[in-house]
């Protein structure tokens, strides 16, 4: 397959997978942990694949036949391709196939007498592989990869000088192994970016072994993503009014007591992932929060961020600190008072739930508002 074929094949899948995130944009939140860790996806990737010719064996070869090497060239780079398609097995592991093409490497030599000795190399097959994927931040993922190939291996030569060889075309398949090292960035649940570079280890049909290198760029799409849906506002429960029976003497309203209110807003609804600023669901929510304290004589707010523990504890810290700062930003922009209003991020230091599932790390994404203030008495 030519570069240009290769781009082309890339270029409309990326526009594909584009166009399908578009169509999402209003359902592009982090929200679907659980599908996140166990879809399947597609991608493909292109770059450029290395490989190493070995010229001392080739010089040394026609050195024994009785030639001097007047001349040589090597072409040790080309275009590479992969498709593959995977699966998630949960957040740290996937496994993977797919097929490659590393492209072709030639040599081309001259000798003394005029001789004349040109040789290629194609390397092309199947792979499955071990991913585990190590998260750095909640978008951002280190890569590792072992795994083995199944490499058919095309070399052609040809001139006047051919060491005696009268197969100028040999072919082999070998069962060898391969590793990988890189990073994935998420531009959602669904899209992601990689960036890798993998090492085959490779028999060239001839006697060499050796390995080859691919430096490629990614696309990953993850299949069947299940539609969002945005949580209820849940208020706090409100306590019954007390109904004053009729008396026979008239006795004063006993004095308002303060009251402190406590409201829990799970991180997705309010946020999109790994995001500080409301979203419109958000401040809805808020909204409904705000007409419960009609008829309050609001003395204090309190709004603490926590997080999951994905990610460094010193960039968890600061998140939840900014999606504080966030919600008191709105409820002052509705009318309270700044200096009324605290913020505190708490980070990952206080989960409610456990970090080693995806149900407990989405209760511990979280924002609370405490209010405490005084219920004014109705007469």
């Amino acid at each position: 397959m030519t570069i240009a074929h290769t781009l082309g094949a890339l270029s409309v899948m990326t526009g594909a997978l584009l166009a399908a995130q578009a169509a999402q944009a209003q359902d592009n939140t982090f929200i679907n942990p659980d599908w996140a860790n166990s879809a399947w996806y597609l991608g493909a990737g292109v770059g450029q694949s290395r490989a190493t010719i070995d010229e001392p064996r080739l010089r040394a070869s026609l050195a024994a036949n009785g030639e001097t090497v007047t001349g040589f060239t090597k072409d040790q780079r080309d275009t590479g391709y992969k498709l593959f398609v995977g699966r998630q097995l949960n957040q740290y592991f996937a496994v993977e196939g797919g097929y490659f093409d590393l492209g072709k490497f030639d040599f081309k030599s001259t000798t003394s007498g005029n001789g004349v000795l040109n040789g290629q190399a194609a390397f092309r097959g199947v792979n499955l592989d071990l991913l585990g994927q190590l998260p750095l931040s909640q978008r951002l993922s280190l890569l590792g990869r072992v795994g083995m190939h199944y490499t058919k291996t095309n070399t052609e030569f040809s001139g006047n000088r051919l060491l005696g060889s009268t197969n100028t075309h040999a072919s082999e398949r070998k069962l060898n192994a391969k590793l990988g090292l890189g990073l994935e960035y998420k531009f959602s649940e669904a899209l992601a970016l990689r960036g890798e570079v993998e090492r085959y280890r490779l028999n060239d049909a001839v006697g060499n072994r050796g390995d080859a290198d691919l430096y490629s760029v990614s696309l990953v799409y993850k299949l069947g993503r299940p539609a969002s849906a945005t949580p209820a506002y849940q208020p706090a429960p409100e306590v019954a009014p007390v109904v004053a029976m009729p008396a026979p003497v008239i006795v004063a309203a006993p004095a308002p007591v303060p009251v402190a209110e406590k409201v829990s807003f799970a991180s997705e609804a309010l946020f999109d992932f790994d995001q500080s600023t409301l979203k419109p669901q958000g401040k809805a929510a808020l909204d409904q929060l705000l007409g419960q304290l009609t008829g309050m004589d609001l003395e204090v707010i309190v709004t603490v961020g926590h997080t999951d523990a994905v990610g460094s504890d010193a960039y968890n810290q600061k998140l939840s600190q900014r999606r504080a700062e966030a919600v008191k930003a709105y409820l002052v922009a509705q009318g309270v008072e700044t200096s009324r209003v605290y913020t505190e991020g708490k980070g990952e230091t206080q989960p409610v739930a456990d970090n080693t599932s995806a149900a407990g790390r989405a209760k511990n994404r979280r924002v609370t508002v405490e209010v405490v203030g005084t219920r004014k008495v109705m007469r």
